[in-house]
């Protein structure tokens, strides 16, 4: 019952009638926090609208260790609240042992996967969403050279950087694509300065495109393309508005809507556990464009990735996954 596989308001009955008394949805953040602008914060975004749209509170818990983590979780559930998002892979081990403990409240779980019987695990093909900025790295690199900065040296964030490594080579296959991590903790996804330093070394190896896949950590990236003029990729939240003229585009991952959505089931009483991968077909992950980085794309290069995203959900392309086997293939 606890074994963990890695893949990879009460009285609101008053104002919503159709909705049960017992029906309370909450969250526990990752470490980072609600507002590291990427995602965490996405998730945030989403319970504000879920709010927004049906009047019911979600209530947070906004741990700082591991120990919060699990405390968090299980003071929600001994509370009554259910179902429980737990945002990050971080957070599986917790999420496998409280929902042991309280087999009638309903956990899901984002970026990991946990094989019990009260869990709805939610996992993201992250490798398709960074082959379209790998390959729109390609098209915009004058110097075919391109870097990708992970945050936590572990399969999910490797899976990011393979993605984004085929991509590139898909459209460049003279293409030169530069890897590092932050760190092997959990630490490496708020050291911006860390971040920074590896961006600047990539820089100066050549590279004139970097995508970052490194939480808060990203903001160092971000910094250090604008300092030398040239362009960073954003991850999980749309971060083309923190440097316009600098963010290429940002590989979306839209937690938001996997949360608002795991709730709405929940509310119309559809919640059911067990696994969902969500890709390009699925919405679940794609590239930003929007009026921060459209005189960065040109119509060429947006048409171009778009034809790879449909070759990509039509099969017709294959995109390695590294958590198949921990490789990376081309």
């Amino acid at each position: 019952m606890k074994k963990t596989i890695i893949a990879a308001c009460m009285g609101l009955t008053l104002v919503q009638p159709a909705i049960a008394a017992d029906f309370k949805p909450a969250v526990v953040y990752d470490k980072a926090g609600k507002f590291d602008k990427s995602f965490n914060e996405a998730v945030f975004r989403g319970a504000e609208k879920f709010k927004k749209d049906t009047g019911v509170e979600v209530k947070e818990v906004e741990p700082t260790n591991e120990a919060q983590v699990e405390q968090g979780l299980e003071k929600l559930a001994r509370r009554g609240s259910s179902p429980i998002v737990a945002v990050g892979f971080s957070q599986a081990n917790a999420v496998s042992s409280v929902s042991a403990k309280y087999p009638d409240v309903q956990f899901t779980l984002i970026d990991m996967v946990v094989d019990n019987p009260n869990v709805h695990s939610i996992v993201f093909k992250e490798h398709e969403g960074s082959f379209l900025v790998g390959a729109l790295a390609a098209m915009k690199s004058a110097t075919g050279k391109v870097g990708f900065i992970g945050g936590m040296d572990i399969p999910l964030i490797r899976k990011f950087g393979c993605g984004f490594e085929q991509g590139a080579k898909y459209e460049n296959p003279k293409a030169e694509v530069f890897t590092n991590m932050i760190g092997s903790t959990g630490a490496a996804f708020n050291n911006p300065g860390k971040a920074a330093e590896l961006a600047k070394s990539q820089f100066d190896s050549g590279a004139d495109v970097i995508f970052a896949a490194a939480g808060s950590s990203g903001s160092g990236v971000y910094q250090a393309a604008k300092d030398v003029g040239k362009y960073a990729i954003g991850v999980d939240s749309n971060q083309n508005h923190l440097h316009p003229g600098t963010m290429l585009t940002s590989m979306v991952k839209r937690v938001d809507v996997a949360a608002y959505s795991n709730w709405m089931a929940a509310k119309d009483g559809k919640w059911e556990p067990g696994v969902q991968a969500l890709g390009l077909a699925e919405n679940g992950v794609d590239w930003a464009l929007d009026e921060h980085n459209r005189a960065l794309v040109t119509k060429e290069m947006e048409e171009k990735v778009n034809q790879i995203k449909a070759d990509i959900i039509s099969g017709k392309i294959k995109v390695h996954d590294y958590m198949s086997d921990n490789s990376c293939k081309y």
